[in-house]
Parts: structure tokens; sequence; C-alpha cells
């Protein structure tokens, strides 16, 4: 846990935060509903005057900053203001989550984020903030399937040619920091093989697919988007995708049901968030030039190649999407007895 974090209220893991589960979608809902003043109305009419940063919690190149930048550029151009992405990496995703949490709700802040957002309260005891509380939910981005890679001078070509290698070595799988979708991926892998892998967390995919490529680990569950560049350039070979059905961006690839996994079935998603207290008028053009950003045919097109799929959630349905999904995580994380790294 990284020390900055620490907090003093009681942990999410606690049977509070169970009983709360129900009533964080209608506070997520409320933190955005109160009805502004004259001014305030105003204000929102004026609204962007200034440059806006968008606060990506991992380095540039991984499947958050890709999948953000893209957004981020054609928003740019309708929204009358440069959104410039500011890279703030570390302690999975929270350091530059904590920055949005306590930032002026006044649109000009805000997140860039993963499912890890909402999977982060179920892995961390305390956190400095509340993912489901202390955030307006602007929109969802996009849908990505998570592909099983390894390094191309690697043996392995199939899961069960992982499943024997791991028979007769240590297996090493990397990801983009505790607690991600991809570490999540992995532990249900290996739980479900029951082969004993060890968990090598980094602060974010793309050094963790630098070390892949070097061979320092010897597979990962990561994100289309950061590894399909990989995938194209030969470097890394892609041995299944993680969906329940396979992927056109990579066709001939197998799913994990099709290798033998049956059930398994995890991807991940992207989306943005506000500070709570952001006026609503505000949430709502963010996520309207959001929206607008992910119908571009470019953006489309880049989107597709990376096996990224544009969402656009109004503000209201990405808010009980939240909810839904930290739910979900919370219970693969609870069979997988994930702890924090």
């Amino acid at each position: 846990m990284h020390p900055t974090l620490a907090r003093r209220a009681p942990g999410p893991r606690s049977p509070r935060l169970a009983r709360r589960l129900p009533t964080l979608a209608a506070a997520a809902l409320a933190a955005g509903l109160a009805c502004g003043s004259p001014a305030a109305l105003a204000a929102d009419a004026a609204f962007p005057d200034k440059p806006i940063t968008m606060v990506v919690p991992y380095p540039p190149g991984g499947p958050t900053d890709i999948v953000a930048r893209l957004v981020a550029a054609e928003m740019s151009k309708t929204i009358g203001q440069n959104i410039i992405v500011d890279n703030k990496p570390g302690a999975s995703g929270m350091i530059g989550a904590d920055l949005v949490a306590r930032a002026a709700p006044d649109g000009y802040t805000f997140l860039a984020n993963a499912s890890l957002h909402v999977i982060n309260p179920y892995i961390y005891a305390s956190m400095r903030y509340d993912a489901f509380k202390d955030f307006a939910p602007i929109t969802q981005l996009a849908d990505v399937p998570l592909v099983l890679v390894v390094p191309q001078a690697s043996k392995v070509r199939t899961v069960q040619d992982l499943v024997a290698l791991g028979k007769t070595q240590p297996l090493n799988f990397g990801s983009a920091g505790s607690a991600s979708a991809q570490q999540l991926a992995g532990e249900s892998f290996k739980v479900r093989s029951g082969l004993p892998m060890q968990h090598v967390p980094y602060k974010g995919s793309a050094p963790a697919l630098t070390d892949l490529v070097g061979g320092q680990i010897q597979l990962m569950f990561d994100s289309m988007p950061s590894a399909m560049p990989f995938i194209k350039s030969g470097k890394l070979r892609a041995v299944a995708v993680t969906t329940a059905r396979r992927v056109d961006e990579l066709p001939d690839v197998p799913t994990m049901a099709e290798s033998g996994f049956p059930g398994f079935d995890i991807s991940t998603w992207y989306g943005l968030w506000a500070p709570k207290g952001t006026p609503p008028g505000i949430v709502a053009k963010l996520a309207d030039h959001a929206a607008r950003a992910l119908k571009q045919p470019n953006v489309v097109t880049q989107y597709a190649g990376l096996g990224a799929k544009p969402v656009g959630s109004d503000p209201a349905a990405f808010a009980r999407f939240n909810v839904s999904e930290g739910e979900k995580w919370r219970d693969i994380v609870k069979a997988a007895q994930i702890t924090p790294q």
C-alpha cells in the first residue's frame, strides 16, 4: 500500500461496504443532481474558458493512456479548449485518482481510468478517497478484451502448452499493477490451472510489456490497445483472448473457453470521472463531447484496430454501471483471494 494513500475511514472490505452497495448508485447520481443557482448556470454555460486537464493515472503508452489520448484530441476540437493529458502513475492508479478527487469541482480537471477504479476498493483496506462517492461519473469510453500474450521466442503456442510449461518451471506473469483487470485475469487462470504462478505488478502495461518482450516474465494478460502493436510487430504472440467470443481483430486466436477453460470471460473497460460536486451541466457537457469524439471515424477506426469498442454512455447510466461492475469484481477478488502487493 502506498504510504501517502492511507485513510482513517473504515476499510472497504468491512461488512459496512457490502450493506452500502445498493445505495452507492444513488449517491453517485446525487453528486450531480443538485439544482444550480442562476450564477452557477451561467458559469456552466461559459464552460470551458481555459484549458482542461485529463489525468491518466498510468504511464504514457499503456492502454488507458492510448484510449484516453484519442478521445482527448477529438474533444479538444469540439469543446473549444485544449484538453491536456497529464500522466500521474503510481499506487495502482490511486495517486492520479486521489489528485482528481481533491481537485476543484469545476470541470477543469477530470480522470480517465480503467475498471481498476472500481476494483481497488475491494483490495485495499483503506484509501484516501471513496471511488464511488467522491467522483461524478461522466461516461464509459470503451469495452476492451484482454489477450494472453507470450514472447515471440517462447515455445508456447496454446494455453495447454502454457499449462504444460508451468508444470516444469516457475512462471511469472506481469500486469499493469496490483488490483488491475490484468492481474485478476492472471489470478483466475492461476486458480483454475493450479499452476504456482507469481504475479509481478508494474506501474502500467508499457513497462510490463517491455519486460515480457525481453523475457523477464513469461506471460501477461493485457488489454488489447497496448498489446496489439507488439502482436502486429511480431514481438509477442497472442495465445488466447479472455472474452466469451473471439474478437474480430484476432480472428484466428481462440478464447480461453475454447482452450480448456470454460466460462472464462474477463474484460476491462475505460471511463471518465469528475470530482464530486462538479455541476451536472458541466458533467453533461463533458459526456456529450466525449460521445461525439467516440463517433469520429478516426477514433472508431483506431479503437477497432486496438480491439476497443466505443461506448459513450450518459452520466446516469455510467453511475449505475460503476456499481454493478464493482459488485462483479468484488466477487472475483474474493474468489481469487487477492491481496495488495
